[in-house]
């Protein structure tokens, strides 16, 4: 979001508040407090009204600095907010007339007290990382749509920002504005599925912000030589992380948010998948597995995509008796060949399934603030939405599941859990905005959690679409919705790459394309970028991706 018109003015709608100067410092012995007045204050008559902004300063890890920003410290703050490890830890502090400086690890901090500035120093190598100059930190008022705390970090000539989540646009951020909202969006367009407030740059240092809300970036747009960030209210978290190297960034990334859990060595070999929408029942699944077989093409996960519950069902986790009459059978059958089996699931509930009526009586879906059960027909006729911050729902929900897995199923594509609304109430009085885009995190959270306990540690896998920051710790993640091109392609390198500078570790994307039937010259050359992925999935829209579909030059590449 921009707030500025140019070098010195601010947008019409715009008013600004900064802060100024240092009125007083509390040093303890793992946080250094700030209070920062709005106004230099010459004279007396300037400490009437005005602003006061509180800066909390602490280290949670060496080399990593955590800047609190408070403006109106009795505003209730309602949750969620990331799973963090904030604890903070010592550090060393020096006051001057002048200055504070702060120091963890390798990582100094310099606040000037008047004028208010910030600058971050990699003391190892004796270098500036970035600085926060004056009228870069401060409130904007911007009128018709609320308050917001921005932040101006100075990036020096030729730095290059990246990550910021899964991200399909051109893979360095540099001019370009990022919101961070999830969407279902294809990998067509400049939104994500999987969106996460963290960027790396090549001069050696990344910033985290501690907000899971629709935090906005502008990255050299609304000032050239500045990273700018933006969140919605009174209150800025974030956590800048020293280097010097990207891999030294993202080791300290992964010890605050949390570090991918290592998947199952069987989902590392060839996923083939039923596809979205083809007419498929157990001997088209069959003949499938045999056709590998037959072509000596190795197969290690078998994945059944949506229709294998009835049609205007979704989600009732039962299986389309007309097509499946023998599903135990079925599983049996398949594992006896050695594969693995994975079934299609998402966190909504449409009208029609029986578990609908299980869900309202139980207080299991979201509810409009009036008390009616929000209900929209985006995906399946009056769906609705399963509450993960109920244990009660969440309980239920892996009851459906561990059914499933009792039969024989392995793992889930978790699905959707993007176009999650925000006039609604949570079972914990959660904010349905900040919870747009953590929703993910407890939806996956609860299908992996029970695939650990059911399975035992190391087996649980999911193929998750959705995610935000820390849900790398329940992979593996696919790019979405991509054509079958060789430009779409691209998009989905690109989006894999940002991902992975975002702290995620395994990821994968449907080879050959999800939209359309790709000329086998994209599908040969998509093999490659798959079979090189760290998970590679077969699986497409209205077609199935087996490589003879192609031609027979296809096999061989496979």
């Amino acid at each position: 979001m921009r707030f500025g018109d140019g070098a010195w003015a601010m947008l019409p709608d715009v008013t600004p508040t900064y802060l100024a100067r240092v009125d007083a410092v509390e040093v303890g012995a793992r946080e250094v407090v700030l209070h920062v007045s709005s106004r230099p204050e010459t004279a007396r008559w300037a400490t009437l009204a005005g602003h006061m902004f509180t800066v909390r300063i602490s280290a949670p890890l060496d080399d990593v600095l955590r800047v609190e920003v408070v403006h109106h410290r009795g505003r209730r703050r309602r949750g969620p907010a990331f799973d963090l490890r904030l604890e903070p830890g010592p550090l060393t502090v020096v006051e001057s007339p002048a200055a504070v400086t702060v120091r963890a690890g390798a990582l100094v901090l310099e606040i000037t007290r008047n004028p208010w500035g910030m600058r971050f120093v990699d003391a190892e190598r004796g270098e500036p990382l970035t600085r926060s100059a004056p009228k870069a930190l401060g409130l904007m008022d911007k009128a018709g749509h609320g308050r917001f705390l921005r932040e101006q970090l100075e990036l020096a000539p030729g730095e290059q920002v990246y990550g910021l989540g899964e991200r399909f646009s051109a893979f360095c951020r540099n001019g370009q504005t990022v919101d961070m909202w999830n969407a279902d969006c294809g990998t067509c367009s400049d939104k994500g599925y999987k969106d996460v407030p963290f960027f790396l740059t090549s001069r050696g240092w990344g910033l985290l912000v501690n907000s899971p809300g629709r935090v906005s970036f502008e990255i050299g747009t609304e000032q050239v030589m500045r990273a700018q960030f933006a969140v919605p209210g009174e209150d800025l978290d974030y956590l800048l992380l020293r280097g010097p190297r990207p891999r030294d960034v993202l080791t300290r990334l992964g010890a605050l948010a949390g570090r991918p859990a290592l998947p199952p060595a069987w989902s590392f070999g060839l996923w083939l998948t039923t596809s979205f929408t083809t007419e498929y029942d157990e001997q088209t699944v069959l003949g499938h597995v045999r056709g590998m077989a037959e072509r000596k093409i190795p197969l290690h996960v078998f994945h059944f995509d949506c229709f294998w519950m009835k049609a205007h069902h979704w989600v009732n986790f039962q299986w389309d008796e007309a097509v499946f009459p023998d599903p135990a059978g079925m599983l049996a059958r398949l594992k006896a060949q050695g594969l693995r089996v994975c079934v299609w699931i998402n966190p909504y509930v449409g009208e029609r399934s029986h578990l609908f009526a299980e869900g309202v009586a139980g207080g299991f879906l979201l509810r409009r603030p009036d008390g009616d059960v929000y209900q929209r027909d985006r995906w399946q006729a009056g769906m609705a939405y399963v509450d993960f911050t109920n244990p009660a729902a969440v309980a239920w929900y892996q009851g459906e599941l561990r059914k499933l897995i009792a039969m024989g199923v392995d793992a889930f594509k978790t699905d959707f859990g993007e176009e999650i609304p925000t006039d609604v109430v949570y079972h914990d009085g959660a904010d349905p905005a900040l919870m747009h885009n953590y929703y993910p995190f407890l939806y996956n959270r609860a299908v992996f959690s029970l695939l650990e306990a059911e399975r035992g540690a190391g087996e649980a896998v999911v193929f998750a679409r959705s995610a935000t920051a820390t849900c790398q710790r329940f992979p593996v993640h696919w790019g979405g919705d991509c054509y079958g091109n060789f430009g779409s392609m691209a998009e989905s390198l690109r989006g894999g790459l940002s991902l992975s500078l975002s702290g995620f570790g395994f990821w994968s994307h449907d080879i050959g394309g999800f939209e359309d039937q790709a000329p086998p010259a994209v599908y040969k050359r998509w093999v490659a970028f798959g079979l090189l992925s760290s998970h590679s999935r077969l699986h497409g829209s209205s077609s199935v991706r087996v490589p003879w579909a192609y031609d027979e030059e296809s096999v061989d590449v496979v």
